[in-house]
């Protein structure tokens, strides 16, 4: 659940690490997060009354909307998933129907609670597994229950020496084992271990079909229990073999009623659904044809973004306060051509800016994983260094305004096609390459990407 309390101005100032300008939209979604701690701090009969306030962002492709919702959940660690709403159809017609995205959304914080979980028993399972190794490495040949046996009775009582001493000989070796074990000496050892195989095949593929995804889903489980498990024989490394078995150790320590209430819970309090392309889903006033089914979908999408309850393999999963960013360039319609009752749902409306030459050129240089700052970093890992000057970033960022006034314009998607046409060559070769400092300036720019620009039907294939 959302606990970490961050005030909106601290929200905003984390999401200008990585998203450059948009400042009307981070502040609309950092109030968003900001009212769910709020909520969550009221009393408990007043916070089932308080719905969230979902927002819809208009702009063109590549401003940064994606990037504003992907950012914010990853700051509250919240279950987050996108969806395209041109993906879905009216229930009837051929197609995804609205519910699954509940669905997938419980699936990923299933999938998050449970490497959370996984990491809590890693201790725990690794020592289980080292144990299960050793046994493969050094079977037991006298147990300690066996001599016990022999040390109780009397009648063998002339065994117990060599038995003792079998017992002590085996655990010193054990011991040495388990070191150069944790030392890495027997990492390139060769040791045979039963694995479990996973089970599926065709008849469960048959019923997970568009809309019937709960059924596929049951029917899997089901066979999943009927069916015993089947296990193989491999032959593997230690190291392969430890990583193996700790997983599986880690599997049987987790459990799983605690990982799904957390997970359904989690999903319930703080999940957000990214639905994209929200425009493709306005219909106009045609009483048949396409446009009946897109009106559908904004009727289906009501009620879970009013407050429905969706059923998941792992129960009912209520969507009363999952918050919903909508986002669409709207070029052609508007968000009052929505449903009213949609639009009444989607109180917050942001516009998002175009991006130009000087948004360019800070997005390249400025956020922490800025695209000369990744491209600086992965050529530095084949020892070469390569300086971007000041002209050089300018040109780059002349170049991608430019082609977008062009052609379409994709906003800042188009500075990486632009990045990879420009660092080609030096990408192929820097693996053999003598000279081990490279200049990019202005002129080495231009160097490579005017032929491109200047020649129309180039630049639309290329850039």
């Amino acid at each position: 659940m959302t606990n970490n309390g961050l005030t909106p101005r601290e929200i905003v100032e984390k999401l200008d690490r990585h998203i450059i300008g948009q400042d009307d939209a981070k502040r609309a979604v950092a109030i968003a997060l900001r009212n769910r701690w709020r909520r969550q701090n009221v009393p408990r009969e007043l916070a089932d009354e308080i719905s969230p306030k979902n927002i819809i962002m208009i702009g063109p492709t590549g401003v940064g909307k994606t990037e504003i919702a992907r950012r914010l959940a990853k700051l509250d660690n919240s279950p987050f998933l996108k969806v395209e709403a041109s993906k879905f159809t009216e229930v009837g017609y051929v197609g995804r129907d609205v519910e699954s995205m509940i669905r997938d959304l419980v699936e990923l914080s299933v999938n998050m609670a449970k490497s959370e979980e996984q990491e809590n028993v890693r201790a725990k399972a690794a020592q289980i597994a080292e144990e299960r190794l050793l046994d493969i490495l050094l079977p037991p040949r006298l147990t300690e229950m066996r001599v016990n046996e022999m040390l109780d009775d009397s009648e063998h009582s002339e065994n117990t020496g060599p038995a003792l001493e079998q017992s002590q000989k085996y655990d010193a070796t054990r011991e040495k084992l388990r070191q150069q074990l944790k030392d890495g000496k027997l990492s390139g050892r060769v040791v045979e271990l039963e694995v479990t195989e996973s089970r599926s095949g065709p008849m469960i593929e048959i019923f997970s079909a568009a809309g019937m995804e709960d059924m596929g889903l049951n029917i899997k489980d089901m066979l999943g229990n009927m069916m015993p498990q089947k296990k193989k024989k491999r032959t593997l490394k230690v190291s392969e073999a430890m990583k193996i078995l700790a997983g599986e150790e880690a599997q049987k320590l987790i459990d799983m009623d605690k990982v799904t209430k957390t997970a359904v819970e989690r999903v319930e309090q703080s999940g957000i659904i990214f639905l994209d392309e929200i425009d493709k889903i306005v219909g106009s006033d045609a009483p048949h044809g396409p446009d009946v089914s897109r009106e559908g979908v904004q009727r289906d999408l009501l009620p879970i973004v009013e407050g429905s309850n969706v059923n998941t393999r792992y129960g009912m999963v209520k969507t009363d306060h999952i918050l919903f960013i909508a986002a669409g360039a709207f070029s052609s319609s508007k968000p009052s051509d929505l449903i009213p009752e949609l639009q009444g749902r989607f109180p917050i409306r942001v516009e998002l800016d175009s991006l130009g030459k000087e948004e360019f050129i800070r997005i390249l240089t400025e956020p922490n994983n800025a695209l000369v700052k990744q491209y600086t970093e992965m050529m530095a890992t084949e020892g070469i260094k390569i300086i971007f000057t000041v002209d050089a970033v300018a040109e780059i960022a002349q170049v991608a305004t430019l082609v977008n006034e062009r052609m379409e314009n994709i906003g800042a998607r188009r500075l990486y096609t632009i990045m990879e046409t420009l660092l080609d060559e030096i990408s192929f070769e820097a693996p053999d390459m003598k000279e081990k400092e490279i200049k990019i300036d202005a002129k080495y720019v231009q160097e490579k990407l005017d032929d491109i620009v200047e020649d129309e039907d180039l630049s639309r294939y290329i850039l």
